[in-house]
């Protein structure tokens, strides 16, 4: 059976490239890649053709006679084009040759392991890349036009990052290769291609984002707008199981404490704060900046009207309704039927608003909690113990 070779050709220069792939491809009889990877082999003397399409260039190994090498720039296993090809190939026999990535060849580069560096792409793809570097104390970063490196650095000097130490290259292997290093407040406005890679340095990266503990009522600027209480939020938000890249609403969303809350746990997700009151939509912005939470989008306007044009969304925390509840359930379900709810509630009049909309739109797994808390006061030399409110906590899902 004729051979198909997956074959990584690192960063371009074929010095790179591993015997084994040397080999492979001088017994290649056909060369298939993007026109850059086959202008690397000019004087091979077999059929080129310069395709990308997985399903092109799996017809072009199956109808060509003898072996192909299919040419992957940096390591086939590393955001190449070789994970959809595999599903495409039949009839030849598939073998896979490593080659140099970006990352180690980058790392490399600038004398460091990478081990235990964190890597994301946004090479044709969206990321939440601010939420990333802030998780981790070292992120490489794969870059593209719909994200370039200089924009990188702006997101990150827009959230109060431009500190950070980033190391940028461009051209890697070639002879006109070019690293640079700076904070990211320097390299904000620096030329770059778009095909180029970062690092980012965080020596104080978040390491409680995703869940425990909780955002505390003393890191939210209040104002005079109402505040869901610390120990109700905390309960709420996980109540509604968000995973990293899920994407929530709050509906009503005040000082956007809950906001706040549930962007710090879908740190690679997106949450939408919705508000009509214009001074709890600037205490929303105000407290967004102070976080640095560039995944929390806030929306002005009243629902249900501005929630027509959000995102499918995995959970809705509704701290407000304006008298729209019924409509505000209607286009959550209709958004996403399986849309997991969170409401709570003071008064027993919302508390029973609250159950008939659970029972009208048939939500499932509906749990209800009465959450009664107390907080120490200093009096002096002593602490007292202040109660609070009793709070109804509602969850529930939709049906698919």
């Amino acid at each position: 059976m004729k051979t198909c070779y997956l074959i990584g050709i690192g960063m371009g220069n074929p010095a790179l490239l591993t015997g084994e792939a040397t080999a492979a491809i001088a017994a290649s009889g056909q060369l298939v890649g993007a026109a850059r990877m086959l202008a690397a082999f000019p004087d091979h003397p077999g059929e080129k053709r310069a395709l990308i399409r997985p399903q092109d260039i799996a017809q072009a190994a199956a109808d060509f006679p003898g072996d192909t090498a299919v040419l992957l720039s940096g390591d086939p296993g590393f955001y190449s084009g070789a994970a959809k090809l595999y599903d495409c190939l039949s009839g030849v026999e598939v073998k896979t040759l490593p080659g140099v990535s970006s990352l180690s060849y980058f790392c490399a580069r600038l004398h460091r392991p990478w081990q235990d560096v964190h890597v994301v792409s946004v090479h044709g793809r969206a990321a939440n890349v601010v939420g990333e570097i802030q998780s981790h104390r070292e992120t490489f970063l794969l870059t593209g036009s719909n994200c370039t490196a200089p924009q990188v650095c702006r997101l990150l000097a827009g959230a109060g990052l431009g500190g950070l130490t980033v190391h940028i290259g461009q051209r890697l292997s070639y002879p006109d290769e070019v690293l640079t290093s700076g904070t990211a407040e320097a390299l904000c406005d620096m030329a770059c291609t778009d095909l180029a890679v970062m690092l980012v340095e965080n020596p104080a990266p978040l390491t409680w984002r995703c869940g425990a503990p909780s955002l505390w009522d003393r890191q939210m600027v209040r104002g005079k707008v109402p505040m869901t209480k610390e120990a109700v939020r905390t309960l709420a938000v996980a109540k509604l199981e968000l995973r990293p890249e899920s994407v929530a609403w709050d509906v009503g969303a005040g000082t956007g404490s809950v906001s706040c809350a549930m962007a710090l746990a879908a740190y690679r997700g997106a949450v939408y704060a919705v508000e009509h009151k214009e001074e709890a939509v600037a205490l929303i912005e105000e407290n967004k900046n102070k976080l640095g939470l560039p995944n929390l989008h806030i929306v002005f306007g009243a629902a249900p009207a501005a929630l027509s044009e959000l995102p499918r969304p995995d959970a809705v925390f509704i701290g407000g309704s304006g008298g729209q509840m019924e409509e505000i359930f209607r286009t959550i379900l209709e958004k996403n039927p399986a849309a997991k709810l969170c409401l709570t509630a003071v008064s027993l009049e919302s508390l029973t608003e609250g159950l008939s909309m659970f029972e009208k739109f048939r939500l499932i797994n509906v749990d209800i909690t009465q959450l009664t808390a107390a907080q120490a006061q200093a009096l002096g030399r002593y602490h007292m113990m202040l109660g609070q409110n009793p709070v109804y906590i509602l969850t529930g899902e939709g049906q698919p």
